[in-house]
């Protein structure tokens, strides 16, 4: 069976993850695009489903490179470049439970190497898009503050486009244009293709 000892050690890091998170950051915060990546990953890696990995393939990598990127820049230039990772720096939060976050660079690693073992299959943006409309959509039952997945305000000019349902309909089509669509061209170029066998 594929994937047989990499399936134990996520359920294994699940078992501390979720229980930390939750008591740092509360439920909420797995409701947001990047933890239900977490999530959903290890359901595909479980029952080695191509379509669930591939459709969080489509939002990993770039969440990974934003995140990075952001981390990046306080370490060497002491200031966040756009900021959404401030509480990487924050002594109110535990600093093993902020390491914890590190999983924003190895998911996407974990994530390309089982796309190797099972192709990609080109459904997996539409999936991810599928999944990503109602988590901005819940995002507006939550306070502002916490923004989750960008149901109040956009991470680059931080506003809000209009009204709340329009709002979540931009920033839900800017996710599916510019962030899955691109990512799905790429994988579908470098990776072979799925057997259509694979679903959920």
């Amino acid at each position: 069976m594929p994937f047989r000892r990499l399936r134990w050690l996520l359920l294994i890091w699940l078992f501390i993850w979720v229980p930390a998170y939750a008591r740092t950051w509360g439920w909420a915060n797995f409701l947001l695009l990047c933890d239900v990546a977490m999530f959903l990953t290890v359901l595909g890696v479980w029952r080695a489903n191509a379509v669930l990995l591939s459709s969080q393939a489509v939002v990993t990598l770039f969440a990974a490179v934003v995140w990075m990127v952001d981390v990046s820049w306080k370490l060497i230039a002491g200031r966040h470049l756009y900021g959404g990772t401030e509480y990487m720096f924050d002594p109110v939060y535990p600093l093993w439970v902020r390491l914890l976050s590190t999983f924003h660079l190895w998911l996407p690693l974990l994530l390309l190497w089982a796309l190797r073992q099972t192709g990609y299959d080109s459904r997996g943006w539409i999936w991810q898009a599928t999944i990503s409309v109602p988590l901005v959509a819940v995002g507006r039952l939550f306070e502002r503050a916490k923004n989750i997945n960008f149901a109040f305000a956009d991470p680059l000019f931080d506003r809000q486009w209009g009204p709340g349902p329009l709002h979540v309909v931009i920033i839900s089509l800017s996710l599916i244009v510019f962030v899955y669509l691109p990512t799905h061209l790429l994988l579908k170029k470098f990776f072979r293709r799925a057997e259509r066998a694979s679903t959920p």
